[in-house]
C-alpha cells in the first residue's frame, strides 16, 4: 500500500529534482531512506520501571516496538554506570516511514502551526 506522501514524492518532487538539478539517472536523486525516533530518560537511573513506560509510549506513538538503549561508558557526576538503560528507541524504514512521517505532518505539526499562530493574534 502506498501512502499519499509517497505518490506525492514518486510523481512530483522526483521529477522536478531530476530537472531543476539536471540528473540522468532515477538512482541519483536523494530520498529518505529511515526514520529513527528516539527517547532519552535520565529519570530511569533511579526508577527502572520508566523505561518500561516509555517504551509503550513510543510504541503507541510510532507503531512498531520500541528498543532500550544503553549507556555507553561510566559517567560519575550523573552517576551512570555502563550497560544500564537510559532510553529507548525505533528505527522506521519503508511503508511505516512513510505512514509516520504523513501523520507527524499532517496531525503533529500542522496542529502544533495553528495553535502558535492563533496565540500570537
Amino acid at each position: 500500500m502506498i501512502t499519499t506522501y509517497q505518490k506525492f514524492y514518486r510523481e512530483t518532487v522526483v521529477p522536478q529534482l531530476m530537472k531543476e538539478f539536471q540528473y540522468d539517472n532515477i538512482m541519483q536523486v536523494p530520498k529518505i531512506t529511515k526514520i529513527t525516533v528516539n527517547m532519552g530518560l535520565g529519570e530511569a537511573v533511579t526508577d527502572k520501571k520508566i523505561i518500561g513506560n516509555g517504551k509503550e509510549d513510543l510504541a503507541k506513538i510510532v507503531g512498531q516496538q520500541a528498543i532500550t538503549t544503553l549507556a555507553r561508558k561510566s559517567i560519575a557526576g550523573f552517576k551512570i554506570r555502563e550497560e544500564w538503560p537510559l532510553g529507548c528507541k525505533v528505527t522506521l524504514r519503508r511503508n511505516r516511514m512513510y505512514e509516520f512521517l504523513e501523520r507527524l505532518i499532517c496531525i503533529a505539526i500542522y496542529n502544533s502551526d495553528t495553535i502558535i499562530n492563533y496565540k500570537s493574534i
